[in-house]
């Protein structure tokens, strides 16, 4: 059984509190638990991205989008065993998905 527990940010230095829900979601997925408070979590991976996107462009790969059937550009290399969707009719389906 998993109770309330505080932790203080290894970044900020302010206490938050680490949930029983948000314990047991993190034992079910095999996650170790949080180190750092929510804002602090989101500011890093703001980081991360910027600095993704400012350093060397991500190789892309041709495919045909299965809904549209536009040619596109994916970045990954499709195994032609799953369908591969243009952007636009990515956004559609994960949109209607919510």
């Amino acid at each position: 059984m998993y109770t309330d527990k505080t932790i203080v940010c290894k970044d900020c230095g302010q206490e938050f509190t680490f949930t029983a829900g948000e314990q047991e979601f993190y034992a079910e997925r095999g996650y170790n638990e949080p180190q750092r408070c929510k804002s602090c979590r989101m500011a890093k991976k703001n980081n991360m991205q910027q600095n993704n996107e400012e350093g060397a462009e991500k190789t892309r790969h041709p495919a045909v989008c299965a809904e549209c059937g536009k040619d596109c550009e994916v970045p990954f290399i499709p195994r032609g065993d799953k369908p591969v969707y243009c952007s636009d009719c990515f956004r559609k389906i994960k949109e209607n998905k919510e």
